[in-house]
């Protein structure tokens, strides 16, 4: 039987390259539909706690991954086995290098593995975020030296993730899946594939293109709307208005308007990343994005006003930060998920430590610092318990967990600068940044 029969009848199986907060969701939804699911990932100890039906991943726990081994899921680091699977979804990091621009080598390794063992008929998809143009002009050559023609031996398609690590009422079954594809049976599959288990529905356009910007364009959007927010938090400052009370108030319009809400800096694997890697292409074609450049340096910006504001609130009490102790609560990119990619909080720990501050963190989420390739310095690092806090000359607000006592800390710290909009009208102890 061929491909497409074979995805009907649920006998296809499905390789997921890439077991992160990405990839074991996609294992979750096609073990839940009755496919059996091949993991691929690098990380010998991420196989090896999933073998053993261990999460590493918080919001992900125990029992979803004991659920999936039960209904066949299979992890393993030996990706010969790629050749076992008739769709392969590749769900790997799409980062960014120190110049900010696309830094493609997990995409390309990947690929590079799969050429090894590709086989006709098989369907590759690509869901990492990337750059307009990324399947057929960096995948397909690589995945071409098999010696197998895309779209005429195998098939290859892309179909951006929609992830949202933490959301309860948006998961991977939830969200509508936008895939795209360069040949008429290449898309039929992939729809096929994911109609299957995407309860919301699968949104098909014409060319792995088209998904590709699309993807960008979502993450663009949010990224200039909170740069928005963001640089109307700092003049609202300015002239004492409270920019939370002018949001809610906006927020009651019923059409015309969209709530977006400022922060310390951007967080996440997607929305500080994503623009970049339209800008970056986009001058290929000789143009300029100075709207979305504009964005990004004033999301980038913010952990150095978060800084300023805390040190003018500690210079108005005759401290300086030199010499200060910072406790800095929340080290996850945003509430209640154990995700600290691109946090803005390891910005600030950098800064105010620059400053001659001593920085310690709290955050339930994260008993000690993760790996992360640009700030491997911070590696290791315990989190503080909030009993602590009124030892420490100024608490800074990074991120709003439900899972703080806010009303404790505020009766033990000495100084807050809240970058959340935690504690709203005026506070002796409370400053806005």
């Amino acid at each position: 039987m061929g491909l497409l029969e074979n995805i009907e009848d649920r006998r296809a199986v499905v390789g997921v390259l890439g077991l992160g907060y990405v990839g074991l969701p996609l294992v979750s939804t096609f073990s839940d539909k009755g496919f059996r699911v091949l993991g691929l990932d690098v990380d010998e100890e991420k196989v090896s706690s999933l073998v053993a039906g261990k999460t590493y991943i918080k919001h992900l726990p125990d029992e979803m991954i004991r659920g999936m081994l039960e209904k066949g899921f299979e992890p393993t680091s030996d990706f010969s086995r790629a050749a076992e699977c008739d769709a392969i979804l590749i769900c790997v990091p799409t980062p960014l290098t120190a110049h900010r621009e696309p830094d493609m080598k997990y995409v390309e390794a990947s690929c590079e593995a799969l050429a090894k063992t590709l086989r006709p008929g098989q369907l590759i998809i690509l869901e990492s975020t990337t750059y307009p143009g990324t399947t057929t002009e960096l995948m397909r050559p690589i995945l071409e030296t098999s010696g197998l023609k895309a779209d005429e031996d195998f098939f290859l398609a892309y179909s951006p993730e929609r992830e949202d690590p933490g959301n309860a009422t948006f998961d991977t079954r939830k969200i509508p899946k936008v895939i795209g594809a360069d040949c008429d049976e290449a898309r039929e599959l992939s729809r096929v594939l994911y109609a299957a288990v995407i309860e919301a529905g699968v949104v098909v356009v014409s060319s792995t293109q088209v998904a590709e910007a699309t993807k960008i364009l979502e993450n663009t959007f949010r990224a200039v709307n909170i740069a928005l927010v963001n640089e109307l938090k700092v003049i609202f400052e300015r002239m004492g208005i409270d920019v939370w009370e002018v949001i809610e108030a906006a927020a009651t319009k019923p059409f015309g308007f969209m709530k977006f809400t400022p922060g310390p800096g951007l967080g996440g694997h997607c929305i500080p990343i994503d623009p970049f890697y339209l800008t970056w292409k986009a001058r290929e074609y000789d143009v300029a994005t100075r709207f979305i450049e504009m964005a990004g340096e004033v999301n980038r910006s913010m952990p150095h006003y978060v800084v300023s504001r805390t040190m003018e609130a500690m210079s108005d009490r005759g401290k300086g930060l030199a010499g200060a102790k910072v406790l800095i609560v929340g080290l996850a990119y945003k509430k209640n998920v154990d995700d600290a990619r691109e946090s803005p909080s390891y910005k600030l720990m950098e800064l105010f430590e620059a400053r001659g501050a001593a920085v310690a963190y709290h955050d339930p989420f994260f008993e000690v610092i993760p790996h992360s390739r640009e700030y491997a310095h911070f590696d290791g690092r315990p989190s503080q318990s909030l009993d602590h806090a009124g030892e420490y000359d100024v608490v800074v607000i990074a991120t709003d967990h439900d899972d703080v006592d806010w009303r404790d800390l505020l009766q033990r710290s000495k100084l807050i600068v809240d970058t959340r909009g935690i504690y709203r009208g005026p506070h002796d102890k409370v400053v806005t940044a």
